[in-house]
């Protein structure tokens, strides 16, 4: 007899049902929304595979596998187990393990338990969106980079990454691939900054994650030598606007739980908290 569960690789028919169950939450499945929305979902496209779990025919839950582990939709026990199987079977090196907080926390458990090893976990980072206008005056100074100002944001993109992360990102390439990456977001114009006076980028956010529905902020940071004079909020409050304006209908983030001042910055701007999400760092 023919179980009722089957998972399987989701190929190039499955476009229309992975974007349906992304659906379900637009802001939590942005990343993988963006990418089937724009290539489809064949692998050969995307750069990477989707696992699909299937109840009675019915994609129900999904897993993004390429450079990181993203789960979409992932609500019991057992589609958890299911997924951290496929994972462990795959045998792919990924750096990171991302997205909705339960599922993530869920996996990254079974994960652990088969011998997996982190080199951090972040288990609660509050996910917040915002429709609305934004309750601070925008920043008029916040202007969407272009492609010729690389040699002004990557020392501050590279400064952004290397105190989220813990690590620097120009590898033994030289950081050709991370340059690549954010000349590709300046290319699209996804990339705001405020400069100084000299010409320095004094903050910068890109819109990492941009679907039909979301643009999901990523990357905010703020040279250390402006920070506590009012600039944060003012310069998200310009983001905001401007990616409600061109690029999504809904605009979301999400953040460290620990840092009260971001998310202390991103409410003052009238972002609401819609969920957790976690992030497992391999």
């Amino acid at each position: 007899m023919r179980s009722a569960t089957a998972m399987r690789t989701l190929e190039r028919r499955d476009r229309d049902a992975i974007l349906e169950l992304c659906a379900r939450d637009p802001v939590a499945n942005v990343m993988v929304a963006e990418r089937v929305e724009l290539v489809g979902s064949e692998p050969v496209r995307l750069g990477g595979e989707i696992w699909g779990l299937f109840e009675h025919g019915e994609l129900t839950s999904a897993c993004w596998s390429g450079a990181n582990l993203i789960p979409i939709e992932v609500r019991t026990p057992a589609a958890m187990d299911a997924f951290a199987s496929r994972a462990r079977r795959a045998g792919g090196t990924y750096s990171s393990l991302f997205g909705e907080a339960a599922a993530v926390n869920g996996i990254w458990a079974r994960l652990q338990a088969m011998g997996w090893r982190a080199r951090e976990t972040r288990p609660c980072q509050p996910l917040y969106s915002i429709e609305a206008p934004p309750l601070v005056e925008p920043d008029p100074h916040v202007l969407r980079a272009l492609p010729e100002d690389v040699i002004a944001v990557l020392p501050a993109s590279v400064a952004m990454f290397t105190e989220e992360v813990g690590y620097s990102p120009v590898g033994a390439d030289g950081g050709m691939a991370y340059r690549r990456r954010v000349t590709d977001l300046l290319r699209q114009g996804r990339t705001l900054v405020r400069l100084g006076p000299a010409g320095e980028v004094v903050f910068k956010a890109d819109l990492g994650s941009v679907s039909s529905q979301v643009a999901q902020v990523h990357g905010v940071w703020v040279d250390p030598r402006w920070r506590g004079q009012g600039l944060a909020a003012p310069a998200m409050a310009a983001v905001v606007e401007a990616a409600l304006r061109d690029n999504a209908p809904i605009v979301s983030l999400y953040v460290n739980d620990y840092n009260a001042r971001a998310i202390a910055v991103y409410e003052k701007v009238g972002f609401e908290r819609v969920g957790t999400f976690a992030t497992i760092l391999f």
